[in-house]
């Protein structure tokens, strides 16, 4: 496939690479380069012209929860403790019906396709059969996830906690179908937090991820009620994210701990240390009244950093709104703390694609080897009376843009078109 058109591109933080009119040529799934000029061995072949579209990387979002889409933007008067008991939570019991669970998930992973996310990693909830079928779902979307059952065995309504035993059985049963029937889709442990895991459960599963080399996902110091509350449950572990690393559930490179906004400098070097990918999700943490992580101290120290969406703590699953709104926080955090500078927005890109794709592996750019995920994106020019250059075109994109702005989306060098046929048009 060969692809002629406007690229953007991250292959650093902060450096944004634009190929203006070149060539883009995938073989086999993979980006093999991008060229000025057609070389003369690709002559005859078709190409695909996107005009002065640009093409950027398409998104990765390393932290949503899947049941919670249909419930975006309600109860944004709370904060976080008591909007889980009150919306989130009676939302996620009703996934035990699987009609409810198959119109929700599809309508999941049609406004994911919409907004040019192909690649996420999401919670279920604790049940096993609407997680399974999330998992199917996502299989045949032709989009690529991480997706995990979620665990909860106190601290949980009666209708969400689980035995212990039980809720490592259905995991492990959920880890080896998933291993034996699905491509594109990997199962990722997904312990809720702390406050709803119990010593037994949190050592299972860590024994489960040592046992298939499996990846975790969680929350990390979130709120300040949150973090008080784990220092109550586990007065002997003297940090919230010692909690999780001596359960097992800090592993090295494949741990995605979301949100980490009240960490302690020790903390940081752990998670430096084991490379822990720190999700930032502004949105949410606004919209929930949660805090503003410190994004720019923790990358210069190090620390494996992206941008993801949370919804439903946030209002949306339009990565482009979190690449905005993380750059907007950064520059309201910026004049109260003028020693750490604003995001810029080369950098937000590279968070929402390169280095959110490298937990999948090599994701995200447009570099030699890089598989091909990509979004083709048109913005107005008045009828082409109002030209714009192509990264005027991204900022529009970025800062404005919807659906209806992505023409084409690929994932793994194949063309996703719309997954679901549904009535309401999601």
């Amino acid at each position: 496939m060969i692809l002629k058109g406007n690229f953007l591109y991250t292959p650093e933080l902060g450096q944004l690479t634009i190929r203006e009119q070149e060539y883009l040529v995938v073989k086999d799934g993979l980006v093999v380069d991008i060229y000025k000029e057609l070389p003369k061995e690709y002559a005859g072949e078709q190409v695909i012209d996107y005009g002065n579209a640009i093409i950027l990387p398409a998104f990765n979002d390393l932290h949503i929860h899947a049941p919670q889409m249909v419930n975006r933007g309600v109860g944004f008067d709370q904060e976080l403790l008591p909007w889980l008991e009150t919306y989130t939570f009676p939302l996620e019991a009703r996934y035990k019906d699987m009609d409810f669970a198959d119109r929700s998930y599809k309508r999941f992973l049609n406004r994911l396709w919409a907004y040019g996310t192909m690649r996420f990693s999401a919670f279920g909830t604790l049940h096993k059969e609407g997680t399974w079928h999330l998992m199917e779902l996502t299989e045949q979307s032709g989009m690529s996830a991480y997706i995990g059952k979620v665990n909860m065995d106190r601290n949980s309504p009666d209708i969400l906690r689980e035995e212990t035993a039980a809720s490592l059985a259905d995991t492990e049963e959920l880890i080896c179908r998933c291993n034996e029937q699905l491509k594109n889709v990997r199962f990722i442990l997904t312990p809720r937090f702390v406050p709803s895991t119990t010593a037994e459960l949190m050592t299972g599963l860590g024994k489960l991820g040592e046992k298939y080399n499996l990846p975790v996902q969680s929350h990390l110091s979130e709120n300040r009620s949150e973090v008080a509350w784990v220092k109550e449950l586990h007065p002997d572990i003297p940090t919230y994210t010692q909690v999780y690393q001596d359960f097992g559930l800090m592993r090295p490179g494949q741990t995605i701990m979301a949100h980490s906004i009240y960490l302690s400098d020790a903390e940081k070097e752990t998670l430096k240390e084991r490379h822990v990918m720190l999700a930032h999700c502004a949105q949410s943490n606004a919209d929930l009244s949660s805090g503003i992580m410190p994004l720019r101290r923790n990358l210069e120290m190090g620390l494996d950093c992206c941008i993801a969406s949370d919804v439903a703590g946030s209002h949306t699953v339009a990565m482009n709104r979190h690449l905005a709104m993380s750059i907007e926080v950064s520059k309201l955090n910026w004049l109260s703390h003028p020693e750490e500078a604003a995001l810029t927005l080369p950098e937000a890109l590279y968070l929402a694609t390169k280095k959110s794709g490298s937990f999948f592996g090599k994701v995200g750019s447009f570099e030699p080897g890089y598989e091909f995920d990509a979004l083709v994106v048109e913005t107005d020019d008045v009828d082409g009376k109002l030209p714009r250059n192509p990264f005027e075109r991204l900022e529009l994109f970025v800062y404005d843009g919807d659906d209806r702005d992505i023409k084409v989306r690929y994932c793994r060098g194949k063309e996703v078109k719309k997954p679901f046929d549904l009535k309401d048009n999601l």
